[in-house]
């Protein structure tokens, strides 16, 4: 098995040290201003003699020096920064922004509420980096259901069934994340996603439709509870006040994933048997994988509350009774959004290619024109979330994302795309919701928690599949049939609104009080 190897053997992924020179042409103020220890992306130590160290920030290493030259009342400042990220690979796409926020000295609109140190900075790199693979593993079957039916001969009820078949492996997830609380988040984390590739891949090999069914009912299964245990490791690991920014940032990864399963689709145009091939490129992923099983460490807050060998409980009677109202409460919620949204998604194609006449070129580029740029609502919705609150921003995007959306299903053209475009934009402001499964139960419990929470949803997305491709072959009409089950969100913001409670910058141990708290991160360097 895999291990994850002592942090200081965890940057070889990282560029070697920047460096950045900055000259300033300051008066006194400016030059005390200069003088003093930066508090903003990083949190800087004076070591004196104009040199500053690394405090508290994303960096594995981090110094600043200044160089003074007074003439008259004006100084002449040569200020030099050498530094390293503790963001694997994601450095590349870093690498501007930070030169030009250590440039200045407030905290930029990218960076998260509450500033990362380095482990947390490293953390949510290494689970973003995994979050790709599972985007794109959970997009494969919604992009080429319509392309196989074709192949195999099968209709839209065919369809319906075949998803709702492939949520079964909710069984399977629940399976990893019971072991999770069990034995701890790295490793069933790392297995599954290996485990989902390979499974995945078997897909290109399908004879009919039931053996396509079957195996992304394991490798979706599997999946699933990838996208269960990034979120609990990611909770676990972040600041009270950038939990939500973390989930959004996850969240773009996941979409990222699911883009590029999208620009392969194209491959379907070609020939008949084409959209096999989508089902064989995560296999290009293992070798990261490994990369990244090797850097990840466990779970500080699982560590700080691994289970007893006894298998006993550790929760007080009155804290189980408030975790079952919790997961009753976010579970019908899960439900109410996913028997509208599951379909919304997942028919998609199946009405652009067989209701407007689209090829798999055009599905493809409506996908990403129209997706790309839900971008700004799960950024939106991260932030917001940590400084405004999760409650109103989550019940925004669950009825305003629905209407637009229905609304695109009933258009053509240009008023489709807008339609559309709105409604994934404002409904990607749910995101801010995905925070709560985490946040609300105990460690020892959260990943199984969010796993009853997850197979409630997908009961939910089984429910709206058959639903709406029984409508549809009925009415052979998309907007009439999500209309229908686009009640279920509706009803889903008032309850967010009525009874969920709002967590923004709490600690996880404020929230569940049986929790241990966490031991003292060691000083940088």
């Amino acid at each position: 098995m895999l291990r994850p190897r002592p942090d200081r053997k965890a940057t070889p992924i990282n560029k070697p040290a920047h460096n950045l020179v900055v000259e300033h042409l300051v008066d006194d103020a400016g030059l005390v201003d200069l003088r003093t220890a930066r508090d903003d992306m990083v949190g800087e130590t004076d070591l004196g003699d104009d040199r500053f160290g690394l405090g508290d920030g994303p960096f594995d290493h981090y110094e600043r020096t200044l160089e003074v030259r007074t003439d008259d009342d004006t100084h002449q400042v040569t200020e030099r920064f050498s530094y390293k990220m503790a963001m694997p690979v994601w450095w590349i796409a870093f690498w501007w922004p930070m030169r030009h926020a250590l440039r200045g000295r407030t905290n930029p609109w990218w960076a998260p509420p509450d500033r990362l140190d380095a482990r947390a900075a490293r953390v949510l790199s290494l689970l973003a980096l995994i979050q790709i693979v599972d985007g794109y593993l959970g997009t494969v079957i919604t992009q080429t259901i319509t392309f196989a039916a074709d192949e195999f001969g099968r209709g839209d009820t065919a369809q319906g069934l075949t998803l709702a078949l492939v949520r079964l492996g909710i069984v399977v997830a629940l399976a990893v994340v019971a072991l999770a609380d069990r034995k701890g988040r790295r490793s069933l984390l790392m297995g599954a996603a290996a485990i989902a590739v390979v499974t995945t891949a078997l897909g290109a090999a399908s004879p009919g439709l039931w053996f396509l069914g079957s195996t992304q009912m394991v490798a979706r299964g599997l999946t699933m509870g990838m996208g269960i245990l990034i979120g609990v490791f990611a909770a676990e690991e972040l600041p009270r006040g950038s939990r939500a920014y973390g989930v959004s940032i996850l969240a773009l990864a996941a979409a990222l994933g699911a883009g590029m399963a999208v620009w392969v689709l194209p491959v379907a145009d070609l020939h008949e048997r084409g959209w096999r091939v989508i089902y064989l490129v995560p296999l290009l992923a293992l070798p990261g994988l490994v990369a990244v099983a090797r850097r990840l460490p466990e779970s500080k807050r699982f560590s700080a509350n691994r289970p007893a060998p006894d298998h006993a409980d550790p929760l007080r009677p009155a804290s189980r009774t408030l975790e079952h109202r919790r997961l009753l409460l976010l579970a019908v919620t899960a439900f109410l959004l996913l028997i509208f949204a599951a379909p919304a998604s997942q028919f998609q194609n199946d009405f652009l290619k067989d209701h407007r006449g689209y090829s798999a070129s055009g599905i493809a580029l409506f996908t990403l024109l129209t997706s790309t740029p839900a971008g700004i609502g799960i950024f939106a919705a991260g932030r917001l979330a940590d400084t405004r609150g999760r409650r109103g921003v989550g019940a925004i995007g669950l009825v305003g994302g629905t209407i637009f959306v229905v609304a695109g299903y009933y258009l053509s053209g240009g008023l489709m795309w807008a339609g559309h475009l709105v409604g994934v934009v404002i409904g990607s402001l749910t995101v801010a919701l995905g925070v709560y499964g985490p946040e609300l139960f105990s460690t020892t419990h959260r990943a199984r928690a969010n796993g009853i929470i997850v197979t409630l949803g997908v009961l939910g997305s089984a429910t709206g599949l058959i639903l709406v491709g029984a409508l549809v072959d009925r009415l052979d009409n998309y907007g009439h049939a999500l209309a229908i089950v686009g009640i279920g969100p509706i009803l889903a913001a008032v309850l967010v609104m009525a009874r969920f409670p709002e967590t923004a910058r709490v600690e996880l141990e404020t929230l569940n009080p049986d929790d241990a708290p966490i031991p003292d991160a060691p000083p940088p360097g």
